[in-house]
């Protein structure tokens, strides 16, 4: 039996306080979703009380998931250099703290203010729980599983978060769905020291503040440029963001490749298994990101459902998601991975063919069927492949591999909105006949032209005849453009289907005998030191041939 670094027996099942563990890990995982998905339905009631404006209530919304995405890596790092669970105490009382601030806050300045504080110490909880359960669990199946719980409970809290959050609303003021988290992190505190174990890395060197800066102002502008792209179009501000951010990112990269002790270790992406899974999980979380922005306004603005409809038809579809999750590590027990990914984003595919099928009127069904097929299949590549990415770094580097897939994923849903967002509304500009627009005012007009939102807020304030005409016109204009993404994507998931067989077939089953592996090389070569449970020999030159073939042409697919 080998022992990694931190001096961690690999190879041993994982017993009953790491399942009890477990269940404390989930705690922050749930609040956090719950935390995202109620403040949606808190924003009308928290604006009026406080008098936020329309800027204000932006930042209130987008400055929580800025922090996250900006300080992932410096936490996921950090973790591994002071400690992943003294990290979670810290980010779990500092998340209670900012709770009861929010839900207390008398004015908009200071719920922003609360609001930033509860994204940096999110960033504290989710790489620091990914990575305790990548050390808690060596077992590659019991890892599998225990993965899937952990997702399950992200997508639980978005299913329940508009019904909890509901009954809240309706029973107190806005203030108690900030609440929410502070019995949780109360106990998380009081259990953590008993239920989860410490790890750290044993040599972890000094933390680079340059680093953490240069870091900052590479994922800051650029996920700011993206949302403000997805809302307001191409204009001068949000490019210049992503210039900017993307011109700090090589300085950034430069310095890494400098450094000792970098506060981001590439040497992690130089195993194709790491890079590939975290590819995959990024051009998934395009696709569905940008998919689900257009099903959740079809929902809206052509079904015409309130938000609270439009998130109960949303349920069935996070439920399949959950269910598929914890299905994909029982999957992989008996079928390599490579062929559940492969087969779970050619689920994808048919789901999304089905909603290019999609029309304005009775497209309800379809809508859902399809798009819960597309929740099944991208459910099975996205569980496993957060355990190739995890299991392929050294124990001692999990937590910043943690922070880079949480990144990744961040990227991947700013990018998706962005891109597909913007396809669907160029498309809905393109079919938006100009007889719907006759007899309206110029201001109607561009207010229509601009985005479906606008066309259904325009045709309330017309007589019935230009109000019926407008809007069947305007929601075939978007149900036209969900096809085309749809299209889009269901392409992009057939390409990926076909990368992920060909890039992991060396991955075994889990619990079949695998050999050792150091992340660190071109060829995966066998070490002593690293116990990555998706090891493999197989010859590289023919494997690498393969990937550099496939992903070559999934870059054409995509451009």
């Amino acid at each position: 039996m080998s022992v990694d670094t931190s001096g961690t027996e690999t190879g041993v099942r994982a017993g009953r306080r790491e399942w009890l563990g477990l269940a404390v890990l989930a705690l922050p995982t749930l609040l956090l979703s719950l935390d995202m998905s109620v403040l949606y339905l808190a924003l009308p009631y928290l604006s009026a009380d406080l008098g936020a404006g329309s800027t204000q209530q932006l930042w209130i919304m987008d400055i929580y998931g800025f922090m996250i995405a900006g300080f992932l890596i410096t936490m996921g790092t950090l973790g591994d250099r002071i400690g992943r669970r003294k990290l979670l105490m810290i980010g779990g009382s500092a998340f209670g703290l900012a709770s009861v601030i929010a839900a207390y806050a008398p004015s908009a300045e200071l719920l922003i203010a609360a609001r930033a504080l509860l994204g940096i110490a999110g960033a504290t909880l989710m790489p620091s729980t990914l990575a305790l359960i990548s050390n808690m669990f060596n077992d590659a199946h019991q890892r599998g599983v225990a993965i899937s719980v952990w997702m399950s409970c992200f997508m639980g809290g978005m299913t329940i978060g508009p019904l909890v959050g509901g009954v809240l609303l309706e029973s107190f003021w806005w203030g108690s769905a900030f609440l929410l988290g502070v019995p949780v992190m109360v106990l998380l505190l009081i259990s953590a020291p008993r239920l989860l174990p410490e790890y750290r890395d044993p040599d972890p060197g000094r933390l680079d503040l340059v680093s953490v800066a240069l870091s900052l102002g590479t994922i800051l502008p650029i996920i700011f440029g993206l949302k403000e792209l997805a809302k307001d179009g191409v204009h001068s501000v949000p490019v210049l963001a992503v210039v900017v951010g993307l011109v700090v990112g090589t300085i950034f990269v430069r310095r890494q490749t400098r450094l000792t002790s970098p506060l981001l270790d590439l040497r992690l992406f130089a195993n194709r298994s790491f890079s590939g899974a975290l590819g995959i999980g990024m051009f998934g979380g395009i696709v569905m990101a940008g998919t689900f922005l257009l099903v959740t306004l079809y929902l809206q603005m052509v079904q015409g459902f309130s938000p609270l409809t439009a998130g109960l038809w949303l349920v069935p579809m996070n439920l399949a998601m959950v269910i598929a999750t914890m299905l994909a590590p029982q999957l992989a027990r008996r079928f390599r991975p490579a062929y559940v990914m492969a087969s779970g984003l050619a689920i994808a595919t048919g789901g999304l063919l089905l909603v290019t099928q999609v029309d304005s009127v009775g497209g309800l069904a379809l809508l859902v069927s399809g798009f819960v097929l597309a929740c099944v299949g991208i459910a099975l590549p996205s569980a496993l492949g957060i355990g190739l990415v995890i299991g392929s770094a050294p124990p001692e580097k999990a937590g910043s591999a943690s922070g880079i897939s949480e990144t990744s994923g961040e990227f991947g849903i700013a990018l998706g909105v962005a891109t597909m967002g913007s396809i669907g509304t160029a498309v809905y500009r393109s079919q938006l006949s100009d007889s719907a627009l006759s007899g309206l005012s110029g201001e109607a007009v561009e207010a229509a032209r601009e985005s479906i939102t606008g066309a259904v807020s325009t045709a309330a304030q017309l007589p019935d005849r230009l109000r019926l005409d407008l809007l069947a016109d305007a929601r075939e204009a978007f149900t036209e453009g969900l096809n085309v993404v749809a299209g889009l994507s269901a392409t992009l998931f057939l390409v990926l289907a076909v990368v992920a067989a060909v890039l992991f077939r060396h991955v075994p089953p889990h619990g079949e005998t695998e050999l050792e592996t150091a992340p660190g090389t071109d060829a995966d070569v066998p070490c002593e030191n690293h116990p990555g449970p998706y090891a493999h020999n197989v010859p590289e030159s023919a494997a690498e041939s393969d990937v550099m073939r496939i992903t070559s042409g999934s870059r054409g697919a995509a451009s």
